[in-house]
């Protein structure tokens, strides 16, 4: 008899989840309180080992065609001088969201999808072998099986968005309390994100076109150039969180993925890699022999350490590149370790 898995959350951990569980022979119901696929997004990147799980779901060459290569990035200072460079051997695909997206969903049968479908209760539990939390930083799932909320304010605020304008490599620039980041997307566009520390926003900051010129309208050229066409319908903002579960990751036949388990702050661009990753881990975890719980303990004990040191370190890089006290001191060590 076929194992059924409910899927509860239609993002990238959830959809590759369902693709991963499928080509292991499970069946699988997608449940999502959006109406719709979410368009829109900024750009992600796929580190080599994401590369690897989307190859084995059979959607990497897919992602190759439609993201740009980048080789290492180069951080520097507001006046647009290197204080280090990343090695070029730190490398990954950025591909826009909206174009990831696009691809899991191809993926997955549309009748395997529920849309409008806003969970709040087990009642399906009965139903299912397995029910797989993947609803995201605030999820209803981890709230309801594990009991508490893990979610930890960074006291930071990002805003993000896409221009119409292409751009070749990497960059950050860090500055005090504040940074600049701008990537290619992989369709020609170029991915901007700003963070800054929440105590720089003013209490009547309410256009976030004239926060970010404020914030950064005398940083060098190219920060320039992006927040010229920045237009304000255009601009997630959000307050950072990131979740840090110090338990399991599976409970009875409940397990969680994705930013669910381990929302982290995004300074590593990390945090759609490590979904690709949960997916295709815990597929293979339950093929591995046993009961299902087996296969939810074997999948716990290969993502749950690695993921909370990705969250800790993302954390860390956080507060580093935001930093408003001795960022004259952290620009110098720059220098001697990334040597620009």
């Amino acid at each position: 008899m076929q194992n059924h898995a409910i899927i509860i959350g239609a993002g990238i951990a959830g959809l590759s989840t369902a693709i991963a569980l499928r080509e292991a022979g499970w069946s699988v119901s997608v449940y999502e309180r959006s109406e719709a696929p979410t368009s829109g997004g900024t750009a992600l990147g796929m580190w080599p080992e994401a590369m690897r799980a989307l190859d084995s779901i059979g959607l990497g060459d897919v992602v190759r065609r439609h993201s740009a290569l980048s080789r290492g990035a180069t951080i520097l200072d507001p006046s647009g001088k290197p204080l280090g460079r990343v090695p070029a051997t730190r490398s990954a695909y950025l591909i826009s969201r909206e174009r990831l997206m696009l691809a899991l969903l191809d993926a997955v049968p549309s009748e395997c999808i529920h849309w409008s479908h806003g969970w709040k209760s087990t009642d399906f539990y009965p139903e299912s072998d397995l029910v797989v939390g993947a609803d995201g930083i605030h999820s209803a799932i981890r709230l309801r099986i594990w009991g508490a909320s893990v979610e930890r304010p960074l006291r930071t605020v990002a805003f993000r968005g896409v221009v119409d304008q292409g751009v070749e490599s990497v960059t950050e620039t860090w500055g005090r309390g504040a940074l600049f980041g701008i990537t290619p997307t992989g369709d020609g566009r170029t991915n901007w994100f700003a963070c800054v520390r929440r105590g720089s926003l003013l209490q009547g900051d309410a256009d976030d076109t004239e926060t970010l010129y404020r914030l950064f309208s005398d940083w060098h050229p190219q920060v320039r150039s992006v927040l010229g066409q920045i237009k304000l319908p255009d601009i997630d903002r959000r307050a950072l969180s990131d979740v840090s579960l110090p338990h399991s990751y599976a409970r009875g036949n409940t397990v969680l993925v994705g930013d669910a388990a381990h929302a982290m702050a995004p300074n590593l661009g990390r945090g759609a890699s490590e979904s690709l990753i949960d997916a295709v881990t815990l597929a293979r975890a339950l093929s591995s022999g046993g009961t299902i719980r087996d296969g939810l303990r074997r999948y716990d004990r290969a993502r749950r350490s690695r993921t909370r040191r990705v969250v800790a370190m993302a954390r860390t890089l956080n507060g580093i590149a935001t930093a408003e006290r001795g960022s004259h001191i952290r620009d110098r060590l720059l220098r001697l370790t990334l040597r620009p």
